[in-house]
């Protein structure tokens, strides 16, 4: 069967903006109240506050000055800056908290700068967008997909998140699953992969009878034309290049990976895809589950 978009099960709350509550007495229009309410600032620095998104009247965003208001209404000013929007054509923000980013990364974004590239990452994006509200604020590793997988990662809002996150990594993370293409068709129809991994001085990670680490890979083949096997991998560890070097290691590389063994290119990308990622949350201690649909690419060249 195959999988289509999901709704996380448990998505949290962010906390509401910090910012002066009032509470209106009588019939009136925004503008006018907020005039009244605000009468030590100047009126154009009010109405840089609806521009920027920093006035809600009973917990929803306005900017329009003649929005009606009733007795009883809520209207909070917010000390913070709206953010606006994150566009971009790498990557989707698919849950935001004080706590964490969830996001949805294309094929070809690297998770953080490298040698060769600083500005065009997933981190770098997601700095300037957090830095719009505070410029203070920062974001902080807590894994990464290569380049070329596509996909769902997050990071850290906060460092103290970040140890609490990585220092409990294998208790927090509950499940990961990957999809891949891979050449041919694995003898079995699913498998639980267990090989010791090592890399070399080139970067390269091999399979080593001795030593290493040890890298656990459960997968499922979920359908096959013979030529290529569209494979659902659910990693029990989380190593460098695991499912990559581990499907390679029985013959059935992932196709387009030329690094480990891949002798077609049949769709111009690495088709390994990050699907399903659920953990715990840091501070509430739900469940977070969140889910992309396989790609369609990925769907057609196995049927």
């Amino acid at each position: 069967m195959i999988d289509k978009d999901k709704t996380p099960k448990s998505a949290g709350k962010s906390s509401a903006p910090r910012g002066r509550k009032i509470v209106v007495k009588e019939q009136n229009t925004l503008l006018p109240f907020l005039f009244s309410a605000l009468s030590d600032q100047s009126k154009s620095s009010v109405k840089a506050l609806l521009a920027h998104g920093q006035v809600l009247v009973n917990g929803k965003m306005t900017k329009q000055f003649n929005e009606p208001l009733n007795p009883d209404d809520e209207v909070l000013i917010s000390y913070e800056r709206a953010k606006k929007e994150l566009r971009n054509p790498l990557l989707k923000i698919v849950y935001e908290d004080d706590s964490i980013i969830v996001i949805n990364k294309k094929e070809g974004l690297l998770s953080v700068a490298n040698e060769h590239t600083k500005d065009r990452t997933a981190y770098h994006f997601l700095s300037d967008y957090v830095k719009q509200t505070d410029p203070r604020n920062k974001i902080f590793v807590l894994h990464r997909l290569d380049r070329d997988t596509s996909g769902l990662m997050m990071y850290a809002k906060n460092q103290d998140v970040q140890y609490k996150m990585r220092d409990d990594w294998n208790n927090v993370i509950t499940q990961r699953t990957y999809v891949a293409v891979v050449e041919g068709r694995p003898e079995k129809d699913s498998d639980l992969l267990v090989s010791n991994l090592i890399e070399n001085e080139h970067m390269q990670v091999y399979v080593t009878p001795e030593g290493g680490k040890e890298a656990v890979t459960r997968y499922k083949v979920l359908q096959s034309n013979g030529n290529y096997s569209l494979v659902q991998l659910d990693l029990e560890t989380g190593r460098k290049n695991q499912i990559r070097v581990q499907m390679q290691s029985i013959g059935h590389p992932v196709a387009g990976d030329f690094k480990y063994g891949a002798e077609t290119d049949p769709t111009g990308r690495l088709m390994l895809h990050a699907m399903r990622l659920f953990f715990i949350h840091p501070v509430t201690g739900e469940e977070m589950r969140f889910e992309t649909r396989i790609p369609d690419a990925f769907v057609s060249l196995a049927k």
